[in-house]
């Protein structure tokens, strides 16, 4: 068997580039598409071969130190992967190749959640070819067989050993184990069958949705090599702050500020929902840190039916400035409610703490 070396027409010496460099010019010499002859074939296999073992410097140094056994050798590991394992094929391999999964954030807003949307989303990905449809070639062209390895994707080798020359088989160079070349690759998208564009995929949105949450759309990522099935398009939702409302579960809340005399003696309002007006009734007596409750004003239920309700705190505000007749009114009040002078008692939560723990009971 002929020494690599000299079929790569290389030092011992020489450098990976040097070797590389010498196996690419020898290539587009001797490659069948280029020149047909017998001769040319068996020189590229040789070279082709030579480069297998040359171009990796890990087998490289195993050639150098030759068939012994040893840290550095081949191992009867080796030998016995060589006789059983490495001859055997299982043909060539497919150009057709599933396409990968994508990833995109959504953002939403909280009133978008209330009931459903729809987005017609711009995604920039992986489509098919529409010039050769995925086939990889030039319109009017095709595939042709592997002249080096008849189509089988595979090329036998002799490696040397510790019981002597034994047969491998390693996927052709010549077409990298697919078994067929692309003389005439597609001009759009170079024999890959697919090219980067900007798609608009139309999703409706269920309501309920919630930050962090996933929505997978099979089918909808990107294309693979030679029009390859498409991956899965991973929508992940993330809603903006809403400067009113706050979400707890399927509930909706936030805070309504009342007059200290409409918390004393009641009072109805309409006040402007995330979805609409909603009336409110204040009952006499209300405290700061009462809740409100607003049936079915909520979000609607992802699983399920209905919707969640909205929870309205309650602050009592208390007027800072006081003409002279209304401060004669509050001293009249104080005086008949009998109102206590500030005085400590028992401890309590903090009031806003209170309410917290309320909005999401």
């Amino acid at each position: 068997m002929s020494d690599h070396y000299e079929t790569l027409g290389v030092e011992r010496d020489a450098s990976q580039d040097d070797i590389k460099k010498a196996y690419r010019r020898l290539a587009r010499e001797l490659h069948p598409d280029v020149n047909p002859s017998p001769e040319a074939s068996e020189r590229f296999k040789d070279v082709t071969h030579a480069y297998d073992v040359l171009g990796d410097a890990q087998s490289r140094a195993e050639y150098d130190r030759g068939p012994s056994v040893g840290a550095g050798g081949f191992g009867f590991g080796d030998i016995f992967e060589q006789f059983f394992g490495g001859g055997r094929s299982a043909g060539p391999r497919s150009r057709r190749q599933a396409g990968q999964d994508s990833l995109l954030r959504v953002d939403l807003d909280l009133a978008d959640v209330v009931f459903g949307v729809h987005r017609d989303l711009r995604v920039q990905t992986a489509v098919l070819c529409e010039t050769c449809n995925g086939a990889c070639t030039a319109p009017g062209t095709g595939v042709q067989t592997c002249t080096m390895c008849g189509g089988s994707g595979h090329v036998q080798r002799q490696v040397r050993s510790l019981l002597g020359n034994v047969v491998t088989s390693q996927p052709c160079a010549a077409c990298q184990g697919y078994g067929t070349t692309i003389p005439e690759p597609c001009p759009t998208c170079a024999g890959h069958g697919r090219v980067r564009a900007e798609r608009t995929i139309p999703v409706d949105l269920p309501a309920g949705v919630d930050t962090g949450l996933r929505i997978q759309l099979p089918g909808q990522g990107e294309v693979g090599e030679a029009g390859g099935p498409a991956g899965t398009l991973f929508l992940e939702i993330n809603v903006r702050h809403h400067d009113v409302f706050s979400r707890s579960g399927d509930d909706l809340l936030g805070t309504v500020e009342v007059s200290m005399p409409d918390a004393a003696l009641g009072a109805r309002a309409t006040v402007e929902g995330i979805d609409g007006p909603v009336d409110v009734e204040v009952r006499p007596g209300t405290q700061s840190g009462d809740i409100l409750t607003i049936a079915d004003r909520g979000v609607t239920r992802l699983r399920g039916s209905g919707r969640g309700d909205l929870k309205l705190g309650v602050q009592v505000v208390t007027p800072q400035k006081l003409d002279r007749r209304a401060e004669e009114l509050l001293r009249e009040l104080r005086e008949r409610t009998k109102a206590p002078a500030p005085h400590l008692a028992q401890f309590k939560q903090g009031l806003f703490a209170k309410m917290r723990d309320r909005l999401r009971l």
